[in-house]
């Protein structure tokens, strides 16, 4: 089973873009890592997994490079974590994407590649924010929390199109009110390994529901 993670920095994480599929560098640092690990650990010879996060992307940046780092690899199952920059972008230099072409950008992603590969699996992972040194101030928090509509119009999509959704903004807020934030997010935005290994928990529940029903 091929398994192709597809986002910006939270799913990059670091990861040597020169390493081939499959060796130790080409996951990153993130949940991409924590996901391998696992499922590798358990069937090693069931999956192929690949990373094809790249850091600063927005959702049309994963729109212009689709067919090569996406069809290109045939994979059984496409994973898209997607969102924050099209805020953050706004916020910091007017570069962001508004809800409405996210939205139209978005489902154009997924009906060409549905039409192209009909029996992909697709998971869509919930963008999310805390508060920290990029989210800082009120002004700013106060536009950073366009995100959490952005998480809207992914779960309605997921629900329209019957794909698997992967909550993880709810996650976020819960464990923040009891330990720092930064423990998880340590900008608001990026994860420390604490949050990596939050998304791989939730992504790893989502992921065994998925394969039992294939």
């Amino acid at each position: 089973m091929k398994i192709l993670f597809y986002g910006d920095s939270i799913t990059d994480m670091g990861r040597n873009r020169n390493d081939a599929p499959g060796t130790v560098y080409s996951y990153g640092v993130g949940y991409t890592n924590f996901v391998v690990g696992e499922l590798k650990y358990a069937a090693p010879e069931k999956y192929e997994l690949i990373n094809r996060g790249i850091s600063g992307n927005k959702v049309v940046d994963l729109y212009a490079r689709l067919k090569a780092d996406v069809w290109n690899h045939s994979p059984d199952v496409l994973s898209i974590l997607i969102g924050v920059n099209d805020v953050w972008h706004e916020i910091s230099r007017g570069e962001g994407t508004d809800i409405v072409r996210y939205e139209r950008v978005y489902r154009m992603l997924l009906d060409d590649t549905l039409a192209r590969f009909p029996n992909l699996k697709i998971m869509l992972l919930e963008p999310f924010i805390l508060e920290g040194s990029a989210t800082d101030g009120e002004e700013r928090w106060q536009r950073f929390l366009e995100v959490k509509e952005y998480a809207k119009v992914v779960k309605k999509i997921a629900e329209e199109y019957g794909l698997t959704f992967v909550p993880l903004q709810e996650k976020f807020d819960e464990i923040a009110k009891n330990h720092d934030a930064t423990e998880y997010l340590f900008d608001g935005v990026h994860p420390s390994a604490a949050g990596a290994k939050l998304i791989a928990v939730e992504w790893l529940k989502a992921f065994k529901t998925l394969e039992e029903s294939m």
